[in-house]
């Protein structure tokens, strides 16, 4: 489908916009690299040939027994005994370039956890033995997903609040206005911590209890547009021709009101991404053991003698959210209705 005038000249602008144009395109290549994370890195093989049969650990679990073994538990792949079993029939392993999820423990560590990164863990182990690398990567793509889950949906929210406050105006826009002023008002990120308390928050759980608070970024910006939207005399002139509320405002004002929505929604990601951190620091955000950058930045301060926690969350963090701040600043130049 072929772009309108108008979006072609936003995109060669925002193209224009180097720093935010190769912003773009390496984040979204580090974000496809993190969503492949499995097979990037797992403790499981991604390929055996055994007896002339082939298996894919990566995607299905399979018995001890499937390969000689006794127990009809999962296979451990890394331990001697199931190595000899696949070799006695002439088998061999495929496995992924880091050979560890972000649970797995290395075991077989030559010094107390955390260990300094080494030719087996390249950017060294956590306190729990853990492989960094690993826990970095799953911990980017989880972050993301999130921070977009969270964008999605509280700039659905947003919009829609804002633009029937400005649409309708009057008693609608005043209870608004005085509702957001209360609840703009909470401290948010003490709130955050006390309903994270009551329950073990989970990915879904922590949407919900931030989406309470995020979707009030949107909100002014789209009740000033539908405010001054609603006024122009091609609203007047639909509205005189018979079209309804829901359509006026879908068709005519809300396009209007996306620019300045899209030049927001970078820095809600960047916003996003900064709370969910903070928490996991703080031990209010994700389950215990999973793959969080907050929960490496608390090693790094609990583990002072390790700086290659700290080091390896700093430059993560760091890279992700100025990808994301260049990627904003385009997108705000490419929207401007001044150039």
């Amino acid at each position: 489908m072929a772009l309108s005038p108008i979006n072609q000249r936003r995109f060669a602008l925002f193209k224009a916009h180097k720093r935010g144009w190769y912003s773009l395109w390496l984040f979204l290549g580090l974000f496809v690299f993190s969503l492949g994370a499995e097979l990037i890195a797992n403790d499981k093989p991604l390929l055996i040939k055994y007896d002339g049969n082939w298996y894919v650990p990566v995607l299905t679990r399979y018995p001890e027994t499937a390969f000689g073994g006794e127990f009809p538990l999962e296979a451990d792949y890394k331990s001697p005994y199931m190595r000899e079993l696949i070799a006695a029939k002439g088998g061999w392993m495929l496995w992924p370039p880091i050979p560890y999820s972000y649970e797995s423990i290395n075991f077989d560590l030559k010094v107390p956890a955390p260990a300094p990164p080494s030719p087996d863990n390249w950017l060294g182990t956590d306190d729990q033995g853990r492989d960094v690398l690993a826990r970095v990567i799953y911990g980017f793509r989880i972050s993301v997903l999130f921070a977009l889950t969270l964008t999605l949906f509280s700039s659905i929210i947003g919009v829609a609040a804002g633009a029937l406050q400005g649409f309708y105006g009057g008693w609608v826009d005043l209870i608004g206005q005085r509702f957001l002023e209360i609840w703009s008002g909470l401290p948010v990120l003490y709130l955050l911590i006390i309903l994270a308390s009551f329950v073990e928050p989970n990915f879904w759980w922590l949407l919900g209890i931030m989406l309470l608070f995020s979707w009030m970024s949107l909100v002014d910006v789209v009740r000033a547009e539908f405010l001054r939207g609603r006024n122009l005399e091609y609203v007047r002139a639909a509205r005189a021709l018979g079209m309804g509320n829901a359509a006026i405002m879908y068709r005519h004002i809300l396009p209007n009101a996306m620019v300045s929505t899209m030049t927001f929604m970078p820095f809600i990601l960047t916003g996003a991404i900064g709370t969910l951190t903070a928490l996991d620091f703080l031990g209010f955000g994700l389950p215990p053991g999973a793959p969080s950058l907050g929960e490496l930045v608390a090693q790094g301060k609990s583990n002072l003698q390790a700086p290659w926690l700290g080091i390896s969350a700093f430059v993560v963090l760091a890279l992700m959210l100025t990808l994301l701040v260049f990627i904003g600043e385009a997108a705000r130049d490419a929207f401007d209705p001044r150039k």
